[in-house]
């Protein structure tokens, strides 16, 4: 997808969420680890709700923030993850796992940094703040539950 747009931009997230919930429920199924599979299972019920976050944001970004190009200040491959549904994750331990999906919202935390950063008009750096703090507050969450598995 090209990112043109802020909305494209929230529009490629959404779709990084959905498409990253979809290879970790993937790969829960075929892992034979109990622990990493449960871990999957969960991964993708928490990238599956990111999805929804970034969907309701889709629905109330101001339009003027919206419509703002943002291409000129994305870097071309913005976020490195893997995102082929083949069985990747049902081939790596939990802690691996858990670091590589980490590792996934820091750049997308990242990237919202820089783009706040480089917008032109408020109503873009606002919505870029409360994507950032979304994302930040969701990535949190996210690390104190996985916590809590391995503490069980």
């Amino acid at each position: 997808m090209e990112v043109r747009t802020f909305y494209d931009l929230i529009e490629w997230t959404r779709e990084l969420h959905a498409k990253l919930a979809e290879c970790l429920s993937h790969c829960a199924l075929r892992h034979g680890e109990e622990r990493a599979s449960l871990l999957l299972e969960y991964l993708a019920s928490h990238e599956t709700e990111m999805e929804k976050m970034v969907v309701a944001f889709e629905r109330q970004a101001d339009p003027k923030a919206a419509r703002t190009y943002v291409y000129d200040y994305m870097p071309h491959n913005p976020i490195t993850t893997h995102l082929v549904c083949d069985d990747h994750y049902a081939k790596l331990d939990a802690d691996t796992i858990s670091a590589e999906v980490f590792d996934f919202h820091e750049q997308i935390i990242s990237l919202y940094r820089t783009l706040k950063g480089k917008a032109e008009i408020r109503e873009a750096a606002e919505l870029m703040q409360s994507l950032l703090e979304m994302e930040e507050h969701e990535t949190k969450r996210l690390v104190r539950q996985v916590e809590r598995m391995d503490d069980l």
